[in-house]
């Protein structure tokens, strides 16, 4: 099964503020997202965030925060920026 994934236009403005090293995980979450779905223990850092809502680290300073509903094929990345801002 493929996921569709959206990114929220704050994350894409903050995505082009980090570092390329950290833009390429990114890259590689949003494709284990399609490609596996919301849930990624395997990503450092990896949790839950509330219902529906899942966050893991990019790097020692950058994560990236997504929400899905359960059933649904759409997953939304709300942020990807520093941790010092991450809205959990």
């Amino acid at each position: 099964m493929s996921y569709e994934v959206v990114i929220k236009k704050a994350a894409l403005k903050n995505a082009a503020r980090m570092p390329q090293l950290i833009q390429a995980k990114l890259a590689i979450l949003l494709d284990d997202l399609r490609d596996i779905g919301p849930v990624l223990p395997s990503w450092p850092n990896f949790s839950g965030i509330g219902k529906g809502r899942y966050h893991c680290h990019l790097g020692h300073k950058w994560v990236a925060c997504w929400q899905w509903e359960d059933e649904a094929i759409k997953i939304e990345v709300y942020y990807a920026g520093s941790r010092e801002n991450a809205p959990y």
